[in-house]
């Protein structure tokens, strides 16, 4: 048998170039075993560590719908941002008030909240606005942010009033507000206009009872009905002045001598000898109060607000503040 197969094969020859194609052929061969045998490794090893990690997920996320990733369910469950995003506006915003510079970008929180985040809490919100722009939302105009109201409260315990200013979207499409309105301030009746100032509310300044420049959002989206807000604070420098003084009095500044008394100890009659008496002016506190108005960014209606029994002092604003 042995014969017959040799002789079976005694006629073939390999060919030419065999040996130098099996010696590239093997090591190619066995670098592919090496690379299927790390790839299986590497899968294993991604599916150890993936199937603990989703389990985790699933068991924080308890009750809450939310739990489909960390971002998507924060920004639903943010709306408004705050972020600031927060800012963005959270503007914002976190935006300026009261100044005609654009506010700058926000924390997103203000800066916290990406665009699609924005859409979501505008569909899901119904009247809260979102913390960021959304792409293709156009800006809101004049006719749009038809609703502009201004209120101040009582002073507080330092004599510092606050106050805000509330735009709302009164038509039946969402627009954006891309910057913070203009804030000025006017002297009524005694009040000084020299002595009113209009500045920038910053971190550490006299208005503490403000919000955190951080809380403004750079920009936000208007569903229709929802609104924001600027706020605003008042802090005195001085009193009022006070009216009258003192008038009338004798020439000499002494009151006159009095008759003497009779011999017979009758008192005598002082009525036409003492001459007028002093009079003094009320002392009472002129009436003076200061006008704080809003114009938005997009123009139109203007609000105001009065601060009554101030006449001098600084008005510190905000920039764009989400409504929650």
């Amino acid at each position: 048998m042995r014969r017959l197969l040799h002789s079976a094969v005694d006629g073939i020859e390999p060919g030419a170039g065999t040996l130098e194609r099996l010696r590239r052929a093997v090591p190619a061969r066995r670098a592919r075993k090496r690379q299927a045998a790390v790839g299986m490794a590497a899968a294993a090893l991604f599916f150890g560590t993936a199937i603990p990690a989703l389990v985790h997920v699933s068991d924080s996320g308890g009750s809450d719908p939310d739990t489909a990733m960390a971002g998507q369910s924060s920004q639903a469950r943010s709306g408004t941002g705050h972020d600031k995003d927060k800012g963005g506006s959270a503007s914002d915003g976190r935006g300026t008030a009261g100044r005609p510079v654009r506010p700058g970008t926000g924390p997103g929180k203000p800066g916290e909240q990406g665009g699609g985040g924005a859409g979501a809490a505008g569909a899901a919100g119904g009247a809260n606005p979102s913390a960021t722009l959304a792409a293709g939302v156009p800006v809101c105009t004049p006719a749009q942010l038809g609703s502009v109201t201004g209120s101040a409260a009582a002073p507080d315990s330092t004599g510092i009033v606050y106050g805000a200013f509330r735009v709302t979207n009164t038509s039946s499409g969402p627009c954006s507000v891309s910057g913070a309105g203009t804030v000025g301030a006017s002297a009524q009746g005694a009040a000084d206009p020299a002595k009113i100032a209009v500045v920038r509310h910053a971190a550490g300044d006299a208005a503490a009872g403000l919000p955190d420049p951080s809380q403004e959002a750079a920009g936000l989206v208007l569903q229709p009905g929802a609104a924001y807000q600027e706020k605003f604070a008042f802090v005195p420098s001085e009193t009022c002045p006070t009216a009258g003084g003192p008038t009338g009095g004798t020439d000499s500044g002494a009151s006159p001598d009095p008759s003497p008394t009779p011999s017979d100890g009758t008192a005598a009659d002082t009525g036409s000898s003492a001459g007028p008496a002093p009079q003094l002016g009320t002392g009472a506190t002129a009436d003076g109060s200061v006008l704080v108005t809003h114009t938005p960014a997009a123009g139109g209606a203007t609000a105001s607000a009065k601060v009554p029994g101030e006449c001098a002092g600084t008005v510190y604003y905000t920039g764009v503040l989400a409504v929650s």
